[in-house]
């Protein structure tokens, strides 16, 4: 008779957990975003909301709240309801290396977010000028060795993703280059590379690659695990020095204690849309790389190996909170 009972609430539990899952959304969501209107993480985030909004017919609105390396947008994203009405698009810089960077942290990636969806990944690249003598990072890297660091390999900041890597590629080649850090970001340090200023520059390849199709610049090698499809020619850097498959990425998360079914309905919209060959079209013309197809507890293991692997290279960098 027990038995028969703890089945019948069972069922009765998991009908109320599937007509909860098929009603969100009830009102408009909310998309947390820590990057201004234009950005990279900004485009994708409306791409996905004007998706979502056709498929459910109930709004997904952007709420942009840049500044502060990220931290406004994910301490504002932290703090919001966990009504399953309020999301947050992180990067790997707010939800995993931040924490190796700045001090007193507003929030903690680990114990205020979870994890919802992979969104996509944008990798990083090494640039030089088009008609740069350079055919690979391994002849950068010679050169490197033999101009007694009159070399230059340009970067976003010694603090920042590209510059990590810069720094790691510069220390595990022993190439000996000069680091130029350009505080006018990315867009002002690819002028500077095609200004002959610094010789080479490494930065996210949505960046680079307008200048690239321009004939400007030419890639020399890509951080992403495997060629990329718009540059099939293109090697991978870590082809020549393991352990430089580091990308730049973005993930849907939600503040803790958000409830179970709305995480999950979201998840499935996110990857349905994500599954549109439309979207992947726009996607990659934004730059982004097709995200792989995960469930909320593969992102959840995925985030804690990215977290592991940044803390190591911050660790090998010498990069430590400031």
């Amino acid at each position: 008779m027990k038995k028969t009972l703890a089945s019948l609430i069972g069922l009765t539990l998991l009908g109320v957990s599937h007509s909860t899952l098929a009603a969100w959304p009830e009102k408009p969501v909310k998309f947390i975003l820590a990057q201004a209107p234009g950005s990279g993480p900004d485009n994708v985030a409306r791409l996905l909301a004007d998706q979502l909004t056709r498929i459910t017919g109930q709004a997904f609105i952007v709420d942009n709240k840049p500044g502060g390396q990220g931290l406004i947008g994910a301490q504002a994203a932290a703090r919001s309801a966990a009504d399953g009405y309020n999301y947050f698009l992180g990067t790997v810089a707010v939800l995993v290396t931040n924490p190796l960077l700045i001090k007193n942290m507003p929030y903690d990636p680990a114990k205020d977010f979870e994890p919802i969806a992979y969104v996509s990944s944008s990798p990083f690249a090494m640039f030089v000028q088009q008609d740069s003598p350079f055919k690979s990072v391994q002849e950068v890297v010679a050169h490197a060795k033999q101009s007694g660091g009159s070399f230059s390999i340009g970067h976003e900041g010694p603090r920042t993703f590209g510059g990590m890597i810069a720094r790691l590629l510069n220390k595990r080649a022993d190439a000996g280059a000069n680091l130029v850090a350009f505080s006018s970001g990315p867009v002002g340090g690819l002028t500077n590379l095609v200004g002959g200023h610094v010789n080479s520059f490494i930065t996210g390849i949505a960046t680079g690659s307008e200048l690239t199709k321009q004939g400007r610049l030419k890639v020399l090698a890509v951080t992403s695990p495997q060629p990329l499809a718009d540059w099939p020619n293109v090697p991978t850097l870590s082809s020549s020095y393991p352990g430089f498959d580091l990308e730049g990425w973005q993930a849907m998360v939600a503040p803790a204690g958000t409830p179970p079914a709305a995480k999950q309905r979201l998840n499935e919209l996110i990857r349905q849309v994500l599954a549109e060959p439309e979207v992947q079209s726009k996607l990659r013309a934004m730059g982004q790389q097709l995200a792989p197809d995960m469930s909320t507890e593969q992102l959840g293991a995925f985030l804690l190996q990215e977290q592991l692997k940044w803390a190591e290279i911050a660790k090998e960098v010498g990069v430590t909170p400031e």
